[in-house]
Formats: structure tokens, sequence, C-alpha cells
């Protein structure tokens, strides 16, 4: 290939004697971008999704492969980021497709050095008679001027800016069921 032929491959040259004059089209395209396949073109199927990263609910498109999540992009249906995610949202197929992601329960006893895997129901368990044995120890019915209360300084809730209205909604009305009276969210600190 004689010099002058691999001049006009360049792009800039490509730009200005081409008809792409605003290098936003052909003068942009690389042989090596017109030959591959996005992500996006081979997947199975399309799942509507939600962000977890924050409050503020971006829609996303998750791209499914064979069962697999292939890409994570913007929703362009989504009234709330009309296609945009920043950048953590961008990177969250990494939360289901990282394999150093933790898929079991580890639990480490009291003085022990390493963990153990634990079945779920096993820790559940464990959290509920914790949660319980707290509530009933710290529980109080009555102030010292004999006014009912029914609250407990026990246990107490920190949710994260992960969280929506509805899952603080409904993290508000367990906790005070269970009495509690310090519930705060990380997103107001």
């Amino acid at each position: 290939m004689s010099l002058r032929d691999q001049a006009r491959k360049w792009p800039l040259l490509k730009q200005l004697t081409g008809s792409d004059l605003l290098g936003r089209g052909a003068a942009a395209q690389s042989r090596k971008y017109l030959e591959i396949t996005p992500h996006t073109k081979s997947a199975d199927k399309v799942v509507k999704s939600i962000c977890p990263y924050c409050a503020v609910g971006c829609g996303q498109d998750v791209f499914v492969k064979d069962g697999k999540v292939t890409q994570i992009e913007g929703d362009d249906d989504s009234p709330v980021s009309r296609g945009r995610l920043c950048p953590k949202g961008s990177a969250s197929k990494q939360l289901v497709t990282n394999p150093d992601r933790v898929t079991t329960v580890l639990h480490r006893k009291p003085y022990a050095t390493e963990w153990e895997e634990l079945d779920l129901e096993t820790a559940m368990e464990m959290v509920v008679d914790r949660v319980l044995a707290s509530r009933d120890e710290f529980f109080e019915w009555e102030d010292a001027d004999g006014t009912r209360v029914r609250r407990t300084a026990g246990i107490a809730s920190l949710g994260g800016a992960t969280l929506d209205n509805e899952e603080n909604y409904l993290m508000k009305k367990l906790y005070t069921s269970l009495g509690a009276v310090e519930v705060e969210n990380q997103a107001r600190i």
C-alpha cells in the first residue's frame, strides 16, 4: 500500500476530504469499529431495571444472553434519567458479573479468626434472635414520669442512599413496630 493510500485513511484527512466535515459519522469510524458487534445486538432479551446505587432511580436496560448479563445501559424510556447513567450506574454490571462477588452468607463467631459459610435460613434465624433479645433487654413501657412510651434504645437503623422511598417507608414501619426511635438515613447526613 502506497503512502498516499495510507494517508487517505487518517481520520483527519477522511474528515476534511469527505462529506463528514464535523467528524461525527463515517470519518470517525475505523475498520475495527465496523467489524465489531455490540453486546446489545447479540442479547436474547432486554430487561428493564432501576439502578441500585442512589435514590434517584435511574432507568436501566439490562441486556441478557444465555441467562447472563452482557451489558447495562441507560433506559431511553425512563422519565427520570432519559437514557443517562452516572459512572457508578454505568459500571453496575459488575454487581452481578464480578467473580469476587460474595454470594453466600458469611459469619465469624466472637473471637474467631476465620469466617464460616451459613445457609440463609440459619443466618436469618440468628438475626431474628439477636433483634428480639436486644428489644426485650432494652424495651421501656413507660418513662420515669409514668408516661407510656413503648420504645427501645437497643435497636437503631441507619439506611443507605441506595434505598428508594418505598423501601425507606417499609423500614420505618418495621423499626417503629419494634419500638426503635433512632431511625435515620445516610442520604440526609
